[in-house]
Formats: structure tokens, C-alpha cells, sequence
């Protein structure tokens, strides 16, 4: 199943309540679109963000984002490099 990246940009920085409550909707989405969140990366400063996601196309992966009301920069699809 195709990778798919969520970019978000925060200002002011997220806080770690933030991002839970947005991880707790996201994750009540999920099942629902078929989307599988696989991880995510948070900048040191908590302006910049990049989750991945497996999901059968982008668009699912944006209709979890709009569903949750989790505001995002892009969404698309990605190649996993490097990975055994």
C-alpha cells in the first residue's frame, strides 16, 4: 500500500497537549478512510511536523486530516527508500 506524507508548519510551536488531543481525532478517523498511521516526526523547535501514513491513495489521508481538523501545509505520495 502507497506511503503517504502529511507536512504541517505550527506558529506559535505545538504543544505536547496539542498534539495529543489532535493524535486522540486523528485516530478515531482512521479506521473509517482505511488509513494507517505509521509515524511521525516533530521538529526540536515544535514548529514543523511530517507524519507518514499508509493509505490507498492521498486523498484518503486528506479526508482523515479535514475529518480530524488537524490543519496541514501538503499531502502526497511517497517512495520508502532504505527500508529492509
Amino acid at each position: 500500500m502507497p506511503r503517504i506524507i502529511v507536512e504541517r508548519n505550527f506558529d506559535p510551536p505545538v504543544t505536547p497537549d496539542d498534539l495529543n488531543a489532535v493524535s486522540q481525532r486523528i485516530g478515531g478517523c482512521l479506521d473509517l478512510y482505511r488509513v494507517r498511521w505509521i509515524r511521525s516526526h516533530v521538529s526540536i523547535d515544535r514548529r514543523r511536523m511530517v507524519c507518514e501514513y499508509e493509505a490507498v491513495d492521498a486523498q484518503s489521508v486528506r479526508d482523515v486530516q479535514n475529518a480530524a481538523q488537524a490543519p496541514f501545509e501538503r499531502v502526497w505520495p511517497a517512495e520508502v527508500m532504505g527500508e529492509g
